[in-house]
């Protein structure tokens, strides 16, 4: 003989409840999986963009040389540049601090006050990179880059100028 599972509880006329229904849990897990990877991929993209602004602003070191420098003064303010220039010969003058020199660059002359130690190259005639930021008409340097005048002027003669005007 069969029987059936009883539908109410002994002697009481109710069904049986079957209690609350049940949702499936598996879209809200979902969900905030979802949600993590978006706050993950804008958190990355973030340092990405991030990265790519400091990285590209620091590399955007450009050389300037003295002429258009000093043309271009206003508009570079105090922001760090590289300026380079041909040094004035008897334009040399050690300070306490550094060394102050004049650069040129066609007719142009710029007044250069250096506040680390220059080079052991560093002398007239030659020329040089110097890295710093106006400050009035004077350009203030605290780094000097010497470049190697004989490989330099062979692999790039149009950018250096002697002092008597003529490119080199």
């Amino acid at each position: 003989m069969t029987t059936a599972p009883p539908t109410s509880p002994p002697n009481s006329g109710a069904p049986i409840a079957a209690g609350p229904p049940v949702t499936p849990r598996a879209p809200v897990v979902a969900k905030r999986h979802t949600v993590r990877y978006v706050v993950v991929g804008l958190v990355l993209l973030g340092a990405l963009v991030f990265l790519l602004v400091k990285g590209l602003g620091s590399a955007l070191d450009f050389y300037l040389p003295a002429d258009q420098a000093i043309a271009q003064k206003a508009t570079l303010g105090d922001r760090t540049f590289n300026v380079e220039g041909v040094v004035a010969p008897g334009s040399i003058h050690s300070t306490p601090s550094g060394v102050n020199f004049v650069v040129t660059s066609g007719a142009d002359r710029l007044v250069v006050h250096n506040t680390s130690s220059p080079p052991e190259l560093f002398q007239a005639d030659i020329p040089v990179i110097a890295v710093g930021h106006f400050q009035g008409d004077l350009f203030v340097s605290d780094q000097i880059l010497v470049k190697h005048t004989a490989t330099y002027i062979a692999q790039y003669p149009s950018r250096v100028t002697a002092p008597n005007g003529t490119k080199r």
